[in-house]
């Protein structure tokens, strides 16, 4: 697995990311050098953000072809649109249409991205929060779906940080079985 982190985000958070993947995962990790967060991704629908679905397939097609999976980590406020079951923008419209989210990672898929903007305060939980938030999204790119069991890092977000602060950094042994298989 490879880890891309963008513009300036801080190393000492990629080894804490790249541990607890280990932990979790059993992925060993590469950190790819720095780069500058692709500008195309760039929205203003609201406020300037990142496109966080632009940046997926923008990871995947730069991804080495020696790893399986690919990570990016940034500090800037990422969006994605909120749909419902039919695949319709969620109601209100202008609410859902540029969501900021923690991260996002399509299930299956080959990419993830997770982002501090929204994590870091306080900022004693920031390291935490990110680990869980990675496991999750990496979890949604191995096929596992959002889980019941409300300690299990792959339980959904619900659009709270409180219920990222309220998980384990590890998966419940129901999704550990889907996986292992």
């Amino acid at each position: 697995m490879a880890i891309q982190p963008y513009d300036n985000f801080d190393t000492k958070y990629i080894s804490t990311v790249a541990s607890a993947v280990q932990k979790v995962y059993g992925f060993e990790c590469i950190t790819l050098p720095h780069k500058p967060i692709p500008k195309e991704t760039i929205t203003t629908i609201k406020t300037p953000r990142y496109r966080a679905d632009l940046l997926l397939k923008l990871l995947e097609q730069t991804k080495p072809d020696t790893v399986t999976y690919i990570l990016g980590l940034t500090k800037k406020d990422i969006s994605t649109t909120k749909r419902d079951q039919q695949g319709n923008i969620k109601e209100p419209q202008e609410k859902y249409r540029d969501w900021g989210i923690f991260g996002l990672g399509y299930m299956p898929g080959a990419s993830c991205v997770a982002s501090t903007f929204r994590l870091s305060t306080p900022q004693n939980k920031l390291t935490g929060r990110l680990q869980k938030v990675c496991i999750h999204e990496l979890g949604h790119n191995l096929g596992l779906d959002h889980c019941e069991n409300k300690h299990c890092v792959m339980t959904d977000a619900a659009e709270s940080i409180k219920t990222i602060d309220q998980v384990n950094v590890d998966l419940c042994m129901v999704c550990k079985d889907k996986i292992s298989h």
